[in-house]
């Protein structure tokens, strides 16, 4: 199935329009329609596993099975790799550099990157469990990826993570001659919770005077970490990989504090001020308990006169940018994301 993809690039003047179009996204990929022929498979394949919920574990545990549930997808394309340190708020913090392999060694010019930031519910996930989607991106968009390795809930919650990912974004742009990038041509992206990290950093640095940012790749973000009270939270609850149980127990973690729900670096939708932001792309998928708010967050930005691309992928669940190895889906959402930013670093 293909993607209902809308696209504004003049949103002032066509909000209303535009949000009649987000409505019609959401009726045209609601619950009547299928899931997808491939998606049915893999849902079948993990139910008669009769894997753990992950809200009944302990957060060492869910990364013990988040790490499981990746071993045994395949490698990404051959890159060229590079582990560097950068400095955090509260230490040293690894990153992951990703060049295609045609720019081995070091790029005879400076490389444009991507700071991406992995997903996991902001307690579980990795730079090694996202390998596989830099070296895509990385090879695809002919960019660098940057992969920030940011401290994780419980042990570290709200605002830990932001924090952590504007440091990393900061040190990369300040280190991008010695690290053969260039720091005039930065987009940030993330899946899930990486990408509300990543909505969350272009908030800071236009808080805090920059770097500036071309670009945002959002892959069904989190942006509303006060109601989950949407539609999409209720229709898909139960049976499509990410379930309400999880998106309530990653809160529970990442979260304790419920007057923090509310900051715009945990709940982007909740900025009263979206105005100057960068352009972004925005994925979500049908069967997903966060499509709801992945919409909304585009029509917020549409409101504020930021253009907007929003993909919604029909019959998709949640996690399926991840598993391309099983999706052609997940592919073309790669592919998606790969001219998208090859159009905003290259061009």
């Amino acid at each position: 199935m293909l993607a209902i993809q809308h696209e504004y690039h003049r949103p002032a003047r066509t909000a209303s329009r535009a949000k009649r179009h987000l409505a019609t996204a959401r009726v045209l990929q609601g619950t009547n329609m299928p899931v997808d022929p491939e998606v049915r498979m893999l849902l079948d394949r993990l139910a008669s596993m009769n894997l753990p919920e992950l809200s009944t574990l302990s957060p060492g545990e869910a990364r013990a099975l988040s790490r499981d549930r990746r071993a045994f997808l395949p490698p990404g394309p051959e890159a060229d790799v590079e582990d560097v340190v950068v400095n955090g708020p509260e230490g040293e913090l690894a990153v992951r550099l990703f060049r295609p392999k045609t720019e081995a060694g070091r790029a005879k010019k400076p490389l444009p990157v991507l700071v991406w930031f992995h997903g996991g519910g902001f307690v579980i996930g990795s730079v090694q469990e996202s390998d596989a989607d830099c070296r895509t991106l990385a090879t695809l968009a002919n960019i660098a990826v940057a992969s920030v390795e940011y401290r994780l809930a419980p042990e570290h919650p709200f605002p830990a993570a932001p924090e952590d990912c504007f440091a990393a974004l900061q040190q990369i742009v300040a280190r991008a001659a010695s690290l053969g990038l260039d720091g005039t041509r930065v987009a940030l992206g993330g899946d899930s919770a990486g990408a509300s990290l990543a909505a969350a950093v272009c908030l800071i640095a236009q808080d805090r005077g920059g770097p500036p940012i071309r670009f945002q790749a959002l892959v069904y973000p989190v942006t509303d970490s006060v109601s989950i009270e949407t539609p999409s939270h209720h229709h898909n609850a139960e049976g499509f990989y990410l379930t309400r149980k999880n998106v309530i127990w990653f809160r529970e973690q990442y979260l304790p504090r419920p007057a923090d729900r509310e900051h715009p670096y945990a709940s982007p939708l909740r900025r009263k001020d979206l105005r100057g932001l960068p352009p972004a792309l925005i994925v979500t998928a049908e069967f997903d308990p966060l499509r709801d708010e992945g919409q909304a967050y585009a029509a917020r930005l549409l409101d504020a006169d930021v253009p907007v691309v929003l993909s919604n992928y029909a019959g998709m669940i949640h996690g399926f940018f991840s598993l391309s190895a099983f999706f052609k889906a997940g592919r073309r959402v790669h592919d998606e994301i790969a001219a998208a930013l090859r159009d905003a670093l290259q061009g």
